[in-house]
């Protein structure tokens, strides 16, 4: 049996953190609930802010919700290195996801700090935030904001109970208004790096636990609205009826065929939220609202099925005598992770004896947004059965471990001058 590798890190006290975050929000006995700009949101920022300003570092919120912890480094004028991930997340998710990257990059630097090590350059440990984008139905919204990417009426949308992102950002302490007065500084940051798990079966299945990502798969994201007309469930016959439920049922069924196409091909498509208007056992469906995922890694593919996609919602709208708008939540290209990067990765993994694969990612993270400013590279830790968006989502303190060692050992060598962008 192979001897597991010696860490730098101080594993128990990562881990006791993990365990500690997962307590706020909570759901039963291993999910979580933090849903972005909650209240939960904002009482596990303020914990993971305190163990920021416990390794060393200063630690604000910034105008979009963004927790940053800075450790200085010897210039502090060079660009910065960059390491996090998110803490938000879905109404039903579980412990590890983005958590990870953020407290493993504060273990990072906390045991850059105990051993004394001073970087060349600044080094800031990330909490972005709304990366899930599951409360206002559009994701990354803080490494967006950070980075200068916010779109017009990002401020407007609003959650299922009709608080606006704007009343959110005012109730979670953040002032909307400092917007104005906020840019990015192009060249500030030198690179970044996230820890996160995999949210899929590959490593597992490869007997690895940890992994060297390639690439972030573009996702596309609509919110399709399909109106026909109210009618007694008993009395109107069949061929007269305007059913905007029928007609969306026909687009689920496709979307899913359409993604299944190509055997092999990484495409998936999803239809994660169906809202019924007026919802009533004997009332014909009058409107009908979807969400619409789709994505791929190629995006000549992507943009295929989204045009096979929309002929079929016109056809069935047609059919079935209905009107249809469709709104455009998010549009990405496929991002791909930097050479140099990856090789600092693979060289510090040989260095604890492991060869990690090469995958892609496809879930978007808040690297995404990252690789339109800066270099990046991301790893992944193994989690048990690919589960994750649910509460039993799982990646062992072991494995955790390794990605966070080989996040340390990259960040030091980048931190030292010896990785080469």
């Amino acid at each position: 049996m192979n001897k597991a590798p010696q860490t730098s890190i101080h594993s128990q006290r990562l881990h006791r953190r993990i365990e500690e975050l997962a307590q706020i929000g909570k759901i039963g006995e291993t999910g979580v609930c933090r849903l972005a700009l909650s209240k939960e949101d904002r009482a596990g920022v303020e914990l993971v802010m305190s163990w920021m300003e416990e390794a060393g570092m200063s630690a604000r919120i910034d105008p979009f919700g963004n927790l940053i912890g800075v450790l200085q480094g010897r210039n502090p004028e060079a660009p910065v290195l960059m390491l996090g991930s998110h803490v938000d997340s879905q109404p039903y998710g579980g412990r590890f996801d983005g958590a990870i990257g953020v407290l493993g990059a504060i273990e990072a630097v906390q045991t850059m700090k105990e051993n004394g090590f001073v970087p060349a350059m600044n080094i800031e440990a990330v909490a972005f935030c709304d990366e899930e984008g599951c409360r206002f139905n559009k994701g990354l919204f803080g490494a967006r904001g950070m980075t200068g990417k916010l779109e017009e009426g990002e401020l407007e949308r609003a959650d299922k109970n009709g608080i606006t992102r704007r009343q959110a950002l005012l109730a979670f302490g953040c002032d909307p208004a400092a917007f104005e007065g906020y840019t990015f500084e192009e060249g500030r940051i030198a690179a970044f790096l996230e820890l996160h798990i995999e949210q899929g079966p590959v490593l597992e299945a490869l007997g690895a636990p940890v992994g060297i990502v390639t690439g972030i798969s573009g996702p596309l994201w609509w919110t399709v609205e399909m109106t026909g007309f109210a009618g007694h469930a008993g009395s109107v016959p069949m061929p007269m009826r305007r059913d905007a439920l029928v007609g969306c049922a026909k687009v689920i069924v496709a979307l899913d065929e359409l993604a299944r196409r190509e055997p092999g091909a990484p495409t998936v498509g999803t239809v994660g939220s169906l809202t019924v208007f007026p919802d009533s056992r004997n009332i014909i469906p009058e409107k009908v609202s979807f969400t619409v995922d789709l994505r791929d890694i190629e995006l000549g593919r992507r943009d295929e099925r989204e045009r096979e996609l929309r002929s079929v919602i016109d056809k069935a709208c047609a059919e079935h005598g209905l009107r249809y708008t469709i709104r455009e939540d998010t549009n990405s290209e496929p991002r791909y992770c930097s050479e140099w990067l990856k090789d600092v990765l693979r060289s510090e993994a040989a260095a604890l004896g492991l060869t990690p694969p090469e995958l892609m990612s496809g879930p978007f993270h808040d690297s995404l947004t990252m690789s339109y400013v800066c270099d990046y590279g991301m790893i992944f830790v193994r989690c048990k059965d690919g589960i994750s968006h649910n509460p039993e989502e799982y990646a062992s303190p072991e494995d955790i471990s390794l990605g966070a060692e080989l996040l340390y050992r990259a960040a030091l060598s980048i931190a030292s001058g010896k990785g080469d962008g």
